[in-house]
């Protein structure tokens, strides 16, 4: 599960998978331990957080602003063990936060590293990860959202919920909608419980802002605010070279010109979901390579089966304006894009 780096690119698990996960395991005894209980040494707790810190700058391309705000919180949650240890007040910090940004930037990537964190540090018992939206919360009939918004509280109890879109919770036009009642039921939840597991709200920056103007409680207990830049074209084609080392290709001179070239023109398009993008550009890129080669009469060569040259990239129809042919009409399709989700769930 992520959007930024190797594992940004990733597939999410199915919240359906991680509540069932999350529920087959035993709380145990110690939800909301002291971060004390966990380490014998602050030096200890440091270098478990520096581990987690510096795989965030091996493996995530760009995301500086959002590396040094993840640092500033654990920081922060270090020095309040250091004064625990050494008798000095520390009153355990609001830790609920906001991602904002567009489609693939990395949001649900960062919250996994920030569970680990907080696993480490002692603050959450599990360190895993529920990623829900707007369908795992609410009901379809009245009495339905309290206990089934409930149960996906107590399935993160130990670790982080990551709402995605929390901002479709609320839907002031339509009266008989129950997105309200969850909302009720995560405010009491994230004060109440706070010492058990974290709130991570994501979504696109405007409509979270006026999600938290709409509810004012959501915005007074979200205490760090974190928001995810869209990737350049530069970080763009690192996060391509990455997938297509992990998968074993390469790409031709030519390719590598095509590919910029790609990105250069994507950007600017409707329903572009950075990393996410990308992956699909490599996947259909992959698909014209294999009908290339599947096409000649002689075997392909280790080489051959290895490069992707720059016609399997110009063939997309984001170079339509070059092409005598009809071209690949795959991007016009692209469904993982955040954007059209908005859309179908303002339509529904």
């Amino acid at each position: 599960m992520s959007e930024r780096g190797l594992d940004t690119m990733g597939a999410p698990i199915p919240p359906s998978e991680e509540l069932q996960e999350a529920s087959r395991s035993e709380q145990g005894s110690e939800n909301g331990a002291s971060p004390a209980d966990r380490f014998s040494d602050t030096e200890s707790a440091r270098a478990a957080v520096n581990d987690v810190l510096e795989e965030m700058d091996r493996e995530f391309v760009g995301l500086g602003s959002v590396k040094g705000r993840i640092r500033e919180v654990a920081a922060l949650l270090v020095i309040d063990r250091l004064r625990e240890e050494k008798g000095l007040s520390s009153e355990r910090p609001t830790l609920h936060m906001s991602f904002t940004g567009r489609p693939g930037t990395g949001k649900t990537t960062v919250a996994l590293k920030m569970a680990d964190i907080l696993h480490r540090l002692g603050y959450v018992e599990k360190g895993h990860l529920v990623t829900v939206t707007r369908d795992e919360l609410v009901g379809q009939y009245v009495g339905h959202t309290a206990p089934k918004t409930k149960d996906v509280v107590k399935a993160a109890y130990g670790g982080v919920l990551f709402i995605d879109e929390a901002y479709y919770l609320h839907r002031p036009d339509n009266e008989r909608d129950y997105g309200q009642e969850a909302v009720e039921v995560l405010l009491q939840a994230m004060e109440q419980d706070r010492d058990k597991f974290v709130v991570v709200l994501a979504g696109y920056e405007e409509p979270m802002e006026e999600f938290f103007a709409a509810n004012p409680g959501m915005g007074s207990r979200v205490a760090h605010h974190v928001k995810f830049p869209d990737y350049t074209v530069d970080e763009l084609m690192q996060i391509a070279q990455m997938m297509l080392e992990q998968q074993e290709y390469e790409v031709s001179e030519e390719g590598e010109q095509a590919f910029r070239e790609y990105i250069e023109r994507r950007v600017e398009q409707p329903r572009f979901a950075n990393g996410r993008s990308i992956r699909n550009a490599i996947e259909r890129a992959r698909m014209r390579q294999a009908s290339r080669l599947f096409d000649t009469e002689e075997t392909p060569s280790r080489e051959e089966l290895l490069t992707i040259e720059g016609d399997d990239i110009r063939k997309s129809s984001v170079f339509a304006d070059e092409q005598d042919e009809g071209p690949d009409s795959d991007e016009e399709r692209e469904t993982d894009s955040e954007e059209e989700t908005v859309e179908q769930g303002a339509a529904s």
